[in-house]
Protein backbone atom coordinates (compact mmCIF):
# COMPACT_ATOMS: atom_id res chain seq x y z
CA UNK A 1 0.00 0.00 0.00
CA UNK A 2 1.18 3.54 -0.74
CA UNK A 3 2.28 5.47 2.35
CA UNK A 4 0.67 8.85 2.98
CA UNK A 5 3.73 10.84 3.96
CA UNK A 6 2.58 14.32 2.95
CA UNK A 7 1.57 16.57 5.84
CA UNK A 8 -1.42 18.04 4.01
CA UNK A 9 -3.44 14.82 4.12
CA UNK A 10 -3.20 14.69 7.92
CA UNK A 11 -5.07 17.93 8.57
CA UNK A 12 -8.64 17.67 9.88
CA UNK A 13 -11.12 20.05 11.58
CA UNK A 14 -10.42 20.81 15.23
CA UNK A 15 -11.61 22.99 18.09
CA UNK A 16 -9.34 25.76 19.33
CA UNK A 17 -9.62 28.41 22.02
CA UNK A 18 -7.85 31.67 21.14
CA UNK A 19 -7.19 33.76 24.25
CA UNK A 20 -5.55 37.16 24.21
CA UNK A 21 -5.72 40.82 23.31
CA UNK A 22 -8.35 41.64 20.69
CA UNK A 23 -8.43 44.88 18.74
CA UNK A 24 -9.56 46.43 15.47
CA UNK A 25 -7.12 46.77 12.59
CA UNK A 26 -8.13 49.63 10.30
CA UNK A 27 -6.46 50.14 6.93
CA UNK A 28 -6.77 53.52 5.26
CA UNK A 29 -5.66 53.16 1.64
CA UNK A 30 -4.89 56.08 -0.63
CA UNK A 31 -2.41 57.70 -2.95
CA UNK A 32 0.14 60.45 -2.40
CA UNK A 33 0.75 63.00 -5.13
CA UNK A 34 1.82 66.12 -3.27
CA UNK A 35 3.32 67.57 -0.11
CA UNK A 36 1.12 69.54 2.28
CA UNK A 37 1.54 73.36 2.11
CA UNK A 38 0.97 73.40 5.89
CA UNK A 39 3.95 71.21 6.83
CA UNK A 40 6.59 69.08 5.04
CA UNK A 41 4.40 65.95 5.12
CA UNK A 42 2.73 63.96 2.33
CA UNK A 43 -0.99 64.38 1.70
CA UNK A 44 -2.82 61.05 1.57
CA UNK A 45 -5.86 61.12 -0.71
CA UNK A 46 -8.05 58.40 0.80
CA UNK A 47 -9.53 55.90 -1.64
CA UNK A 48 -10.89 53.21 0.68
CA UNK A 49 -10.95 52.01 4.28
CA UNK A 50 -11.36 48.53 5.69
CA UNK A 51 -11.58 47.27 9.27
CA UNK A 52 -10.72 43.76 10.44
CA UNK A 53 -10.24 41.96 13.76
CA UNK A 54 -6.64 42.48 14.86
CA UNK A 55 -4.26 41.12 17.47
CA UNK A 56 -5.63 37.82 18.75
CA UNK A 57 -8.54 38.46 16.38
CA UNK A 58 -6.22 38.02 13.40
CA UNK A 59 -5.12 34.65 14.82
CA UNK A 60 -8.79 33.66 15.12
CA UNK A 61 -9.49 34.76 11.53
CA UNK A 62 -6.57 32.70 10.21
CA UNK A 63 -7.70 29.64 12.14
CA UNK A 64 -11.28 29.98 10.90
CA UNK A 65 -9.97 30.35 7.34
CA UNK A 66 -8.00 27.11 7.82
CA UNK A 67 -11.22 25.34 8.79
CA UNK A 68 -10.95 25.30 12.59
CA UNK A 69 -13.90 25.64 14.96
CA UNK A 70 -12.79 28.74 16.87
CA UNK A 71 -13.90 30.18 20.18
CA UNK A 72 -12.26 33.26 21.64
CA UNK A 73 -11.53 34.72 25.05
CA UNK A 74 -10.69 38.40 25.32
CA UNK A 75 -12.08 41.76 26.31
CA UNK A 76 -13.75 44.66 24.55
CA UNK A 77 -14.98 48.02 25.70
CA UNK A 78 -18.58 49.01 26.21
CA UNK A 79 -18.43 50.96 22.97
CA UNK A 80 -19.51 50.75 19.29
CA UNK A 81 -16.05 49.50 18.32
CA UNK A 82 -16.39 46.54 20.67
CA UNK A 83 -19.81 45.65 19.26
CA UNK A 84 -18.41 45.92 15.74
CA UNK A 85 -15.45 43.66 16.58
CA UNK A 86 -17.77 41.06 18.05
CA UNK A 87 -19.98 41.19 14.96
CA UNK A 88 -17.00 40.79 12.63
CA UNK A 89 -15.99 37.61 14.47
CA UNK A 90 -19.53 36.18 14.52
CA UNK A 91 -19.75 36.83 10.76
CA UNK A 92 -16.80 34.43 10.33
CA UNK A 93 -18.55 31.74 12.44
CA UNK A 94 -16.23 32.41 15.38
CA UNK A 95 -17.76 31.90 18.83
CA UNK A 96 -17.26 35.30 20.46
CA UNK A 97 -19.53 34.95 23.48
CA UNK A 98 -16.44 35.06 25.74
CA UNK A 99 -15.36 38.47 24.49
CA UNK A 100 -15.88 40.03 27.89
CA UNK A 101 -17.07 43.63 28.14
CA UNK A 102 -15.19 45.86 30.58
CA UNK A 103 -17.01 49.09 31.42
CA UNK A 104 -14.02 51.43 31.70
CA UNK A 105 -12.05 49.91 28.83
CA UNK A 106 -11.92 51.20 25.26
CA UNK A 107 -11.62 48.69 22.43
CA UNK A 108 -8.14 49.25 20.90
CA UNK A 109 -7.87 50.45 17.29
CA UNK A 110 -4.76 50.46 15.10
CA UNK A 111 -5.16 52.56 11.99
CA UNK A 112 -2.53 52.01 9.29
CA UNK A 113 -2.23 54.71 6.63
CA UNK A 114 -1.01 53.31 3.33
CA UNK A 115 0.09 55.23 0.27
CA UNK A 116 -0.03 52.63 -2.50
CA UNK A 117 1.69 49.60 -1.00
CA UNK A 118 3.78 51.62 1.48
CA UNK A 119 2.72 52.00 5.11
CA UNK A 120 3.28 55.67 5.96
CA UNK A 121 2.02 55.88 9.52
CA UNK A 122 0.18 53.89 12.17
CA UNK A 123 -2.17 55.61 14.60
CA UNK A 124 -3.01 53.68 17.80
CA UNK A 125 -6.07 54.39 19.92
CA UNK A 126 -5.60 52.41 23.12
CA UNK A 127 -5.20 52.48 26.87
CA UNK A 128 -3.71 49.46 28.61
CA UNK A 129 -4.29 48.24 32.13
CA UNK A 130 -4.62 44.89 33.86
CA UNK A 131 -8.02 43.26 33.58
CA UNK A 132 -9.86 43.29 36.92
CA UNK A 133 -10.43 39.92 38.58
CA UNK A 134 -14.21 40.36 38.61
CA UNK A 135 -14.21 40.36 34.78
CA UNK A 136 -13.73 36.58 34.98
CA UNK A 137 -16.34 35.82 37.67
CA UNK A 138 -18.65 33.82 35.40
CA UNK A 139 -16.03 32.51 32.99
CA UNK A 140 -16.16 28.84 31.97
CA UNK A 141 -13.34 27.66 29.75
CA UNK A 142 -14.59 25.43 26.90
CA UNK A 143 -13.44 21.96 25.90
CA UNK A 144 -11.14 22.13 22.89
CA UNK A 145 -8.25 20.40 21.13
CA UNK A 146 -5.72 23.21 21.67
CA UNK A 147 -5.34 26.57 23.39
CA UNK A 148 -3.59 29.38 21.52
CA UNK A 149 -2.55 32.37 23.64
CA UNK A 150 -1.90 35.59 21.71
CA UNK A 151 -0.33 38.11 24.10
CA UNK A 152 -0.02 41.72 22.90
CA UNK A 153 0.78 43.00 26.40
CA UNK A 154 -2.41 45.05 26.68
CA UNK A 155 -3.23 43.76 30.16
CA UNK A 156 -5.95 41.18 29.53
CA UNK A 157 -3.73 38.15 30.06
CA UNK A 158 -3.07 38.59 33.76
CA UNK A 159 -0.75 36.09 35.52
CA UNK A 160 -3.82 34.58 37.19
CA UNK A 161 -5.62 34.06 33.87
CA UNK A 162 -2.50 32.66 32.17
CA UNK A 163 -2.08 30.17 34.99
CA UNK A 164 -5.73 29.13 34.65
CA UNK A 165 -5.46 28.71 30.86
CA UNK A 166 -2.31 26.58 31.06
CA UNK A 167 -3.80 24.49 33.88
CA UNK A 168 -6.95 23.98 31.79
CA UNK A 169 -4.83 22.73 28.89
CA UNK A 170 -2.94 20.36 31.15
CA UNK A 171 -6.20 19.03 32.62
CA UNK A 172 -7.54 18.32 29.11
CA UNK A 173 -4.20 16.88 27.98
CA UNK A 174 -3.99 19.29 25.03
CA UNK A 175 -1.21 21.58 23.70
CA UNK A 176 -1.03 25.16 24.95
CA UNK A 177 0.96 27.41 22.61
CA UNK A 178 1.89 31.01 23.31
CA UNK A 179 2.81 34.03 21.21
CA UNK A 180 4.47 35.99 24.04
CA UNK A 181 5.20 39.57 24.96
CA UNK A 182 7.29 41.19 27.67
CA UNK A 183 10.64 40.49 29.27
CA UNK A 184 9.64 37.65 31.60
CA UNK A 185 8.41 34.36 30.18
CA UNK A 186 7.98 32.79 33.61
CA UNK A 187 4.34 33.88 33.42
CA UNK A 188 3.91 31.18 30.73
CA UNK A 189 5.24 28.46 33.04
CA UNK A 190 4.21 25.02 31.82
CA UNK A 191 3.17 25.96 28.28
CA UNK A 192 3.75 23.38 25.57
CA UNK A 193 5.40 25.78 23.13
CA UNK A 194 6.36 29.46 23.21
CA UNK A 195 6.81 31.37 19.95
CA UNK A 196 8.68 34.68 20.36
CA UNK A 197 10.21 36.66 17.54
CA UNK A 198 13.95 37.30 17.59
CA UNK A 199 13.74 40.67 19.36
CA UNK A 200 11.33 39.34 22.00
CA UNK A 201 13.54 36.31 22.63
CA UNK A 202 16.67 38.35 23.31
CA UNK A 203 14.68 40.81 25.46
CA UNK A 204 13.18 38.08 27.64
CA UNK A 205 16.52 36.27 27.95
CA UNK A 206 18.13 39.58 28.95
CA UNK A 207 21.06 38.91 26.63
CA UNK A 208 22.76 41.10 24.07
CA UNK A 209 22.91 40.32 20.36
CA UNK A 210 26.50 39.13 20.92
CA UNK A 211 25.11 35.92 22.42
CA UNK A 212 24.08 33.00 20.26
CA UNK A 213 20.49 31.93 19.71
CA UNK A 214 21.34 28.73 21.59
CA UNK A 215 22.26 30.81 24.66
CA UNK A 216 18.97 32.66 24.37
CA UNK A 217 16.97 29.44 24.12
CA UNK A 218 18.68 28.01 27.20
CA UNK A 219 17.71 31.08 29.26
CA UNK A 220 14.12 30.99 28.06
CA UNK A 221 13.77 27.29 28.89
CA UNK A 222 15.01 28.05 32.41
CA UNK A 223 12.41 30.83 32.74
CA UNK A 224 9.35 29.07 31.36
CA UNK A 225 10.00 25.31 31.55
CA UNK A 226 8.21 25.09 28.21
CA UNK A 227 8.57 21.88 26.20
CA UNK A 228 9.53 23.66 22.96
CA UNK A 229 10.59 27.07 21.81
CA UNK A 230 10.05 28.39 18.27
CA UNK A 231 11.86 31.64 17.48
CA UNK A 232 10.63 33.45 14.38
CA UNK A 233 13.25 35.48 12.52
CA UNK A 234 11.19 37.31 9.90
CA UNK A 235 12.64 36.75 6.41
CA UNK A 236 15.35 34.50 7.93
CA UNK A 237 12.84 31.76 8.81
CA UNK A 238 12.21 29.87 12.05
CA UNK A 239 14.39 28.17 14.66
CA UNK A 240 12.91 25.31 16.70
CA UNK A 241 14.45 24.34 20.04
CA UNK A 242 13.68 21.54 22.45
CA UNK A 243 15.63 19.69 25.11
CA UNK A 244 17.22 17.44 22.46
CA UNK A 245 18.63 20.21 20.29
CA UNK A 246 17.53 22.62 17.60
CA UNK A 247 16.63 22.88 13.93
CA UNK A 248 16.51 25.85 11.58
CA UNK A 249 13.89 26.36 8.85
CA UNK A 250 14.86 28.87 6.14
CA UNK A 251 11.89 30.92 4.96
CA UNK A 252 10.06 29.74 1.84
CA UNK A 253 9.11 33.01 0.18
CA UNK A 254 9.03 34.48 -3.33
CA UNK A 255 9.26 38.16 -2.41
CA UNK A 256 8.93 39.99 0.93
CA UNK A 257 6.12 42.55 0.81
CA UNK A 258 5.04 43.09 4.43
CA UNK A 259 5.76 41.23 7.68
CA UNK A 260 2.62 42.64 9.38
CA UNK A 261 0.66 39.85 11.04
CA UNK A 262 3.08 37.10 9.99
CA UNK A 263 3.47 36.02 13.62
CA UNK A 264 -0.29 35.56 13.89
CA UNK A 265 -0.26 33.40 10.76
CA UNK A 266 2.54 31.26 12.21
CA UNK A 267 0.62 30.79 15.47
CA UNK A 268 -2.52 29.73 13.58
CA UNK A 269 -0.67 27.18 11.44
CA UNK A 270 1.17 25.80 14.47
CA UNK A 271 -2.17 25.40 16.22
CA UNK A 272 -3.67 23.50 13.32
CA UNK A 273 -0.69 21.18 12.98
CA UNK A 274 -0.28 20.39 16.69
CA UNK A 275 -4.01 19.93 17.23
CA UNK A 276 -3.93 17.33 14.44
CA UNK A 277 -1.20 15.36 16.17
CA UNK A 278 1.73 16.36 13.93
CA UNK A 279 5.05 16.53 15.72
CA UNK A 280 6.62 19.92 16.39
CA UNK A 281 9.11 19.63 13.54
CA UNK A 282 6.30 19.00 11.05
CA UNK A 283 4.29 21.82 12.63
CA UNK A 284 7.25 24.19 12.29
CA UNK A 285 7.63 23.21 8.62
CA UNK A 286 3.97 24.06 7.93
CA UNK A 287 4.23 27.28 9.95
CA UNK A 288 7.29 28.26 7.94
CA UNK A 289 5.38 27.71 4.69
CA UNK A 290 2.51 29.83 6.04
CA UNK A 291 4.91 32.57 7.14
CA UNK A 292 6.46 32.68 3.67
CA UNK A 293 3.02 33.17 2.13
CA UNK A 294 2.04 35.82 4.69
CA UNK A 295 5.05 38.07 4.09
CA UNK A 296 4.43 37.96 0.34
CA UNK A 297 1.16 39.83 0.94
CA UNK A 298 0.42 43.37 2.01
CA UNK A 299 -1.18 43.75 5.44
CA UNK A 300 -2.40 40.96 7.70
CA UNK A 301 -2.78 37.85 5.55
CA UNK A 302 -5.68 35.42 6.02
CA UNK A 303 -4.58 32.09 4.57
CA UNK A 304 -6.70 29.08 3.69
CA UNK A 305 -5.77 25.46 3.10
CA UNK A 306 -5.78 26.03 -0.66
CA UNK A 307 -2.95 28.57 -0.23
CA UNK A 308 -0.97 26.14 1.93
CA UNK A 309 -1.62 23.24 -0.44
CA UNK A 310 -0.39 25.16 -3.48
CA UNK A 311 2.91 26.03 -1.79
CA UNK A 312 3.35 22.54 -0.31
CA UNK A 313 2.95 21.00 -3.75
CA UNK A 314 5.80 23.19 -4.99
CA UNK A 315 7.97 21.68 -2.27
CA UNK A 316 6.88 18.02 -2.08
CA UNK A 317 4.73 16.00 -4.50
CA UNK A 318 3.89 13.56 -1.69
CA UNK A 319 1.31 16.14 -0.57
CA UNK A 320 -0.77 15.13 -3.60
CA UNK A 321 -1.78 11.73 -2.18
CA UNK A 322 -4.89 11.25 -0.01
CA UNK A 323 -7.06 8.39 1.21
CA UNK A 324 -10.70 8.38 2.33
CA UNK A 325 -9.81 9.11 5.95
CA UNK A 326 -7.86 12.21 5.02
CA UNK A 327 -10.03 14.04 2.50
CA UNK A 328 -10.89 17.07 4.65
CA UNK A 329 -7.88 19.14 3.56
CA UNK A 330 -8.51 18.23 -0.07
CA UNK A 331 -12.16 19.30 0.20
CA UNK A 332 -11.07 22.65 1.65
CA UNK A 333 -8.41 23.09 -1.01
CA UNK A 334 -10.88 22.53 -3.87
CA UNK A 335 -13.75 24.53 -2.37
CA UNK A 336 -15.35 26.75 -5.05
CA UNK A 337 -12.88 25.57 -7.70
CA UNK A 338 -13.42 23.97 -11.09
CA UNK A 339 -11.97 20.44 -11.07
CA UNK A 340 -12.22 17.07 -12.80
CA UNK A 341 -12.12 13.58 -11.29
CA UNK A 342 -10.71 10.76 -13.40
CA UNK A 343 -11.02 7.16 -12.26
CA UNK A 344 -8.43 4.60 -13.36
CA UNK A 345 -6.67 1.36 -12.35
CA UNK A 346 -3.00 1.37 -11.37
CA UNK A 347 -2.52 -2.07 -12.94
CA UNK A 348 -2.85 -0.65 -16.45
CA UNK A 349 0.37 1.32 -15.95
CA UNK A 350 1.41 4.46 -17.78
CA UNK A 351 0.49 4.25 -21.45
CA UNK A 352 0.59 6.76 -24.27
CA UNK A 353 -3.22 6.89 -24.22
CA UNK A 354 -3.32 7.62 -20.48
CA UNK A 355 -0.66 10.33 -20.67
CA UNK A 356 -2.51 11.98 -23.58
CA UNK A 357 -5.72 11.87 -21.55
CA UNK A 358 -4.04 13.47 -18.51
CA UNK A 359 -2.74 16.32 -20.65
CA UNK A 360 -6.17 16.79 -22.22
CA UNK A 361 -7.91 17.08 -18.83
CA UNK A 362 -5.28 19.22 -17.08
CA UNK A 363 -6.80 22.58 -18.03
CA UNK A 364 -8.81 22.27 -14.79
CA UNK A 365 -7.60 20.93 -11.48
CA UNK A 366 -7.25 17.17 -12.05
CA UNK A 367 -7.91 14.61 -9.30
CA UNK A 368 -7.14 10.97 -10.02
CA UNK A 369 -9.16 8.29 -8.26
CA UNK A 370 -7.24 4.99 -8.12
CA UNK A 371 -9.89 2.27 -8.25
CA UNK A 372 -7.94 -0.84 -7.17
CA UNK A 373 -7.59 -1.79 -3.51
CA UNK A 374 -3.82 -2.33 -3.58
CA UNK A 375 -2.37 0.19 -6.05
CA UNK A 376 1.16 -0.08 -7.35
CA UNK A 377 3.33 2.35 -5.38
CA UNK A 378 5.73 3.02 -8.27
CA UNK A 379 2.81 3.94 -10.52
CA UNK A 380 1.41 6.30 -7.86
CA UNK A 381 4.80 8.00 -7.45
CA UNK A 382 5.01 8.45 -11.22
CA UNK A 383 1.55 10.02 -11.36
CA UNK A 384 2.36 12.30 -8.43
CA UNK A 385 5.47 13.55 -10.23
CA UNK A 386 3.42 14.79 -13.21
CA UNK A 387 2.52 18.48 -13.18
CA UNK A 388 -0.72 17.62 -15.02
CA UNK A 389 -1.93 15.76 -11.90
CA UNK A 390 -3.01 17.92 -8.97
CA UNK A 391 -4.15 15.29 -6.45
CA UNK A 392 -4.55 11.52 -6.11
CA UNK A 393 -7.19 9.73 -4.00
CA UNK A 394 -6.64 6.13 -2.85
CA UNK A 395 -8.95 3.51 -1.32
CA UNK A 396 -12.19 5.46 -1.53
CA UNK A 397 -15.26 3.18 -1.38
CA UNK A 398 -16.18 3.93 -4.97
CA UNK A 399 -15.86 6.64 -7.56
CA UNK A 400 -19.56 7.31 -7.00
CA UNK A 401 -19.10 8.07 -3.29
CA UNK A 402 -16.09 10.26 -4.02
CA UNK A 403 -18.05 12.29 -6.58
CA UNK A 404 -20.99 12.58 -4.16
CA UNK A 405 -18.62 13.96 -1.54
CA UNK A 406 -16.41 16.18 -3.69
CA UNK A 407 -18.90 17.46 -6.32
CA UNK A 408 -16.53 17.67 -9.30
CA UNK A 409 -17.28 19.83 -12.33
CA UNK A 410 -16.68 16.80 -14.56
CA UNK A 411 -16.00 13.11 -13.96
CA UNK A 412 -14.62 10.41 -16.23
CA UNK A 413 -13.47 6.81 -16.23
CA UNK A 414 -10.33 5.66 -18.06
CA UNK A 415 -10.62 1.97 -18.99
CA UNK A 416 -9.38 -0.21 -21.85
CA UNK A 417 -7.39 2.72 -23.15
CA UNK A 418 -10.41 5.00 -23.59
CA UNK A 419 -11.86 8.02 -21.80
CA UNK A 420 -15.52 7.50 -20.82
CA UNK A 421 -17.68 10.34 -19.48
CA UNK A 422 -19.51 9.19 -16.36
CA UNK A 423 -23.26 9.34 -16.86
CA UNK A 424 -24.69 6.77 -14.46
CA UNK A 425 -23.97 5.64 -10.87
CA UNK A 426 -23.24 2.11 -12.11
CA UNK A 427 -20.37 3.35 -14.27
CA UNK A 428 -18.78 5.02 -11.25
CA UNK A 429 -18.24 1.85 -9.19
Amino acid sequence: MVNLIGTLSRLKPFKVLVAGDFMLDRYTHGRVSRISPEAPVPVLHVQKEETLPGGAGNVALNLASLGAHVSVLGRIGSDPEGDFLKRLLFDQNIDAKNLLTEKDFHTPIKNRLLGGSQQMLRIDFEKTHAAPDDLFNNLKLPKCDLIAISDYNKGFLTPKLLKALIAHGQKLGIPVIVDPKGDDFSKYMGATLIKPNLKEAYLAAKLSQDHSLEDVAKKLFEQSRAEQLLITRSSEGLSLFDKKGHKHFPVRCHEVQDVTGAGDTVLAMLAMALANGLDTSQAAHLANVAAGLAIERLGCAKLCLADIAERLLELDVNNKVFDEEHLYALEQTLSNKVFTILGLDSKQGMTTELFTTLKKLSDDKLILYIRDDDPDSTFIELLASLHEVDFIVLSENSLSSLCDRMHPTRSYLFATGKLQPVSSPAALV
